[in-house]
């Protein structure tokens, strides 16, 4: 017996407590807990000891061990407590009548089954807490101990455990519970140890150890054990990223988060609240089946709760994971599970079968399951298992230890003789994913051309049912409910739970022509599952559910246009849902199997290509996706440049040289592409006004604002026409153009139409989308500019918060909020909080893009205005020069990004003394901004005060004043004699300018 105790209140000095010893099986853990906690509000002194009963020792010793516990001792009756050993209701009737019956007084019961149990139980007179509330539970076991119903209130902060029949507030896709488990008790106790004592954010346990070992049960026997401490209790399968994400996402609905459709935006919404631990900090995660780290740990929610992996994979300790090691079953294990599973077999016979098959839970499992019914002896199974079976008759992969192979073939063999079907359907199942298998897709589909016996099975109930249950029966299978958090039992056409290791012995030597029938099914049933439209988000828990089956399916061989399509469509939804880098390995799968299927000139190829390219570069593969898109180009043009396929190809090349900041380039591709799509489909055609709509884009990117302007107008104005004001393009133009307004120094005109504009997009689809957020950034920009602050902080805080939830913190739109939220907590906010975001952004933008990069470079500019303010001169002066000199080599010296950093680096100069040096820049800057953006622009005039501060450090007065009263002449005229950046200048404040990524 292992015995633990509790932690206990204390009581008045002096005062005499009664103790109670609870006697409970592992299994009944919940209620132990339950009952404890509810006798300790009482004042009682709780006990706890997990009944065992070891073989070697009689049951009438281990209950005289009992009834020398201290205090009363409370039994929970229950049908697993009698079943340890095992043991014979026979040999418990006797113990009981001899140990309990002369001591009644010492002994009490209450009962949480509602099974059969043995007959002498009734001299415990045990009180039954089933099927009722937790209150009247509570009434009669405090009647059956004569203990007082006051209780004292638990103590602050401290619930409590849950009514073990009350479910959590929040509990979805957990496997019903293993009525058949059996031992593991160190392994349980550890984890729950080394969960309870961990730090917030550090309750990370690895179940870890070879196929077949258990993992899967034994985290579902750690749920019902310990769930009743935990407010949420969420199974995720974690086989693969794209199901981790959807399933994760999932649970956002039911913590009753404002979210939108995307499951990016989602599952950050979900990972923020158990961060948090709102709205419940008592939450358990259990990802199943995370057998490639590197697919999900960057997605692991921290916070209050706890995450419990299964995995194969030790490699889970480098990511704040600790690995609790789960082997084959000790062998007193593996006997009293063959006896629980294999009631007909003797604990000798049981220890002989435990032997056989190396003590491997799943092969126990299975084995003792059809040998229960089965008139073979042990002996005889054991010799089979020794001599092999003929290899003709089942095939088993050599890959596979001896005793896997044999006991397989077996097995199979046996399944063939009762229920033939249930061997074809085990065999299509090995064309899906391992794990949850949706099996509804096979009945779903239209049974024409398919062989015989499988029209007999999908289209005859009984049949499937049957197949299926005789599957379930010997442990080959378990059924598994279609919706994640159903809590329905489910149903034999929904979804069935394939093992892995189940899954690659039976896929192994299968047939070739069985398998070239059954993978074409597979096949059919998957595309026929295809909801298309993959744009539309109420279809992505469809493309989530088939994206994973792809691979095993081997669809990238198929010549099907139907299979093709939805490949095709599945690369479409992985980039729609922000599926990046499984998307690309898809993709890049994909065009490399059809160029070798279909040749380089099939037009499929191509169109693969393009998803691939688009995937890469939201990945942020720039140069791969240029070099892609530039192969596509050549190979394209034996069409024909006119050709949509060349043109679509030359659009992403434009977009990668955006992204690679190669701006001329790519205005040249501007330049060519614009006037192509408009002698090809006219100046209204969607295509024709995207590529107009590029070119102002990259007009931008280089400073030409004027130009940006004028071109973003043009498509306005078409697109106002073509598709009516508030069509989502539309809108997205208004704001170009608009932000072109600002970036000329038009700061009222600018504010006037982006708040329309926002107007507009809650009207249309709401204020969360990433490009009605685009809108509100550049309307905060622009209340900044007209000097409305506190509605300029606020407003961008939300933004920033809403770019995190739609796109994560390291997507380019993101950080361009992010370096805007940054330099206003800078000049009036946190300057603590702008130091640690600007490092952040910074750190970002090197980790996203090439060296050199003006986005990169933009972010070290502002970083040196931070350690300027905080007082840094010398780090900041050093930094604002190798800002300056990166700028000049990366746009040239005439663009706004390296004027802007040759006024902060006039100003570091001036700061530090050298003021020679800072008014010849300053000087430089004036001719060149002048000669950029004109005399009047706001970043021009900004050069032009700070030139006659430089002026005045060289006692220059003269010359100094001159300068000054013709740019606040400029301002006034130009802004306004009251606007912010006036008044400043009129107050000598030096100016300074904030680097502003332009990131759409």
């Amino acid at each position: 017996m292992s015995e633990t105790r509790t932690p206990v209140r204390p009581t008045e000095r002096g005062a005499a407590r009664q103790t109670v010893t609870i006697s409970f099986a592992g299994f009944n853990r919940a209620w132990a807990a339950w009952i404890g906690d509810r006798l300790e509000r009482r004042g009682v002194r709780v006990v706890y000891v997990r009944w065992d009963s070891p073989a070697e020792e009689t049951l009438v010793d281990l209950l005289r061990g009992l009834s020398l516990a201290e205090g009363r001792v409370l039994i929970l009756v229950s049908e697993r407590y009698f079943q340890l050993g095992p043991r014979t209701f026979e040999e418990w009737n006797a113990a009981l009548r001899e140990v309990v019956a002369p001591d009644p007084a010492k002994f009490a019961a209450v009962s949480v089954t509602s099974s059969q149990v043995p007959a002498a139980i009734a001299v415990l007179a045990p009180v039954d807490l089933t099927n009722m509330g937790a209150d009247e539970a509570e009434r009669r076991l405090l009647d059956r101990l004569d203990l007082p119903s006051e209780a004292r209130p638990p103590a602050e902060g401290s619930r409590g455990p849950r009514f073990p029949a009350a479910m959590p507030e929040v509990w979805g896709g957990v496997p019903r519970r293993n009525t058949r488990f059996t031992g593991r008790e160190p392994v349980l106790n550890e984890a729950y140890h080394l969960l309870q004592g961990s730090e917030p954010g550090a309750g990370v346990i690895t179940l870890h150890g070879m196929p077949g070992v258990g993992k899967t049960q034994l985290a579902a026997e750690y749920v019902y054990r310990f769930g009743s401490e935990y407010d949420v209790v969420w199974w995720v399968n974690a086989e693969s990223r794209v199901t981790y994400r959807r399933v994760l996402a999932e649970l956002s609905t039911k913590l009753g988060l404002a979210t939108g459709d995307e499951y990016g935006e989602r599952l950050r919404a979900v990972r923020d609240a158990l961060r948090r631990g709102t709205p419940y900090s008592r939450w358990l995660l259990i990802l199943d089946g995370a057998d490639e780290p590197e697919q999900i740990w960057d997605l692991v929610p921290t916070g209050p709760g706890h995450v419990i992996i299964t995995s194969r994979n030790p490699e889970w300790s480098e990511h704040n994971s600790k690995l609790l090691e789960v082997n084959v079953y000790d062998r007193d294990e593996s006997v009293a599970f063959v006896r629980r599973r294999a009631p007909r077999l003797t604990e000798q016979e049981a220890d002989q079968l435990a032997e056989a098959l190396e003590d491997l839970p799943l092969l126990l499992d299975q084995t003792a399951g059809w040998l229960n019914d089965s008139d073979l002896s042990v002996d005889d199974y054991i010799a089979l298992l020794e001599d092999g079976v003929d290899p003709d008759v089942v095939k088993v992969s050599a890959d596979f230890p001896l005793a896997f192979q044999t006991a397989w073939a077996i097995l199979l063999n046996k399944l063939r003789e009762t229920v033939p079907e249930s061997v074809d359907l085990l065999r299509l199942c090995t064309f899906f994913a391992p794990g949850f298998i949706p099996v509804r897709l096979l009945r779903e589909m239209s049974t024409e051309d398919l062989p015989e016996q499988l029209t007999r099975l999908f289209d005859d109930p009984l049949l499937w049912n049957k197949a299926i249950n005789q599957l379930r029966q010997y442990s080959v299978v378990r059924l598994e409910s279609h919706e994640a958090g159903s809590e329905e039992i489910p149903s034999p056409g929904e979804a069935v739970y394939l093992h892995r290791m189940v899954h690659q012995i039976v896929g192994k030597d299968m047939p070739e022509a069985s398998r070239r029938e059954f993978i074409d099914v597979v096949r059919r049933a998957l595309a026929e599952a295809d909801p298309g439209r993959p744009t539309d988000t109420r279809n992505w828990e469809a493309y989530a559910e088939l994206v994973p089956h792809l691979k095993y399916a081997d669809v990238l061989n198929s010549t099907d246009r139907k299979v093709q399509n939805l490949v095709l469509n599945c690369l479409r939804y992985m980039w729609w849902a922000g599926e990046y880098t499984s998307g690309w390995k898809l993709g890049r799968r994909t065009v490399n199997a059809w160029r070798e299927l279909l040749g380089e000139s099939d037009t499929r190829v191509w169109e693969a290509t393009h998803h691939y390219a688009n995937l890469l570069r939201s990945a942020g593969r720039f140069e791969d996706t240029e070099a892609i898109d530039r192969e596509a180009m050549e190979h394209l043009r034996r069409g024909g440049e006119r050709s949509l396929e060349y043109l679509r190809a030359a659009n992403g090349l434009g977009a990668d040289l955006r992204e690679l900041a190669r701006y001329e380039e790519a205005l040249e591709l501007d330049d060519w592409l614009y006037p192509a799509y408009r002698e090809l489909l006219g100046e209204q055609d969607s295509r024709t006004l995207n590529a107009l709509n590029n070119k102002g884009y990259t007009l931008r990117l280089m400073g030409r604002y004027q130009e940006a302007m004028e071109t973003d107008r043009q498509t306005l104005e078409t697109r106002r026409l073509v598709l009516t004001g508030r069509h989502l393009m539309t809108l997205f133009s208004e704001v170009s153009y608009s932000v072109d307004l600002r970036l000329l120094g038009r700061y009222a005109e600018a504010e006037s139409n982006h708040l329309r504009t926002v107007r507009e997009y809650s009207h249309v689809g709401g204020l969360g989308s990433p490009d009605a957020l685009r809108a509100q950034l550049n309307l905060a920009l622009c209340r900044l500019r007209t000097g409305d602050r506190a509605s300029a902080g606020t407003l961008l805080t939300q933004v920033l918060e809403g770019y995190e939830r739609k796109l994560g913190e390291n997507h380019l739109r993101t950080l361009s909020a992010a370096v805007s939220h940054s330099c206003f907590n800078r000049e009036h906010g946190d300057i603590d909080l702008a130091r640690e975001t600007s490092e952040s952004i910074l750190a970002r933008y090197e980790q996203l893009l090439a060296e050199g990069h003006p986005f990169t470079v933009g972010a070290r500019a502002n970083q040196a205005l931070v350690l300027r303010n905080v007082g840094e001169r010398e780090a900041a002066h050093v930094l604002i020069e190798q800002a300056l000199a990166d700028m000049t080599g990366a746009v040239g010296e005439y663009h706004p990004y390296t004027l802007g950093c040759a006024i902060n680096a006039s100003a570091l100069r001036n700061l530090i003394g050298e003021t020679e040096s800072a008014a010849e820049l300053s000087r430089i800057t004036v001719t060149r901004a002048t000669e950029t953006l004109g005399r009047t622009h706001p970043l021009t005039l900004s050069a032009r005060i700070a030139h006659a501060a430089d002026l005045r450090g060289l006692r220059s007065r003269q010359q100094a004043e001159k300068v000054e009263q013709e740019a606040l002449s400029d301002l006034e005229a130009t802004l306004g004699r009251q606007h912010v950046h006036t008044i400043s200048a009129r107050a000598r404040n030096r100016p300074y300018w904030d680097f502003e990524p332009q990131a759409s």
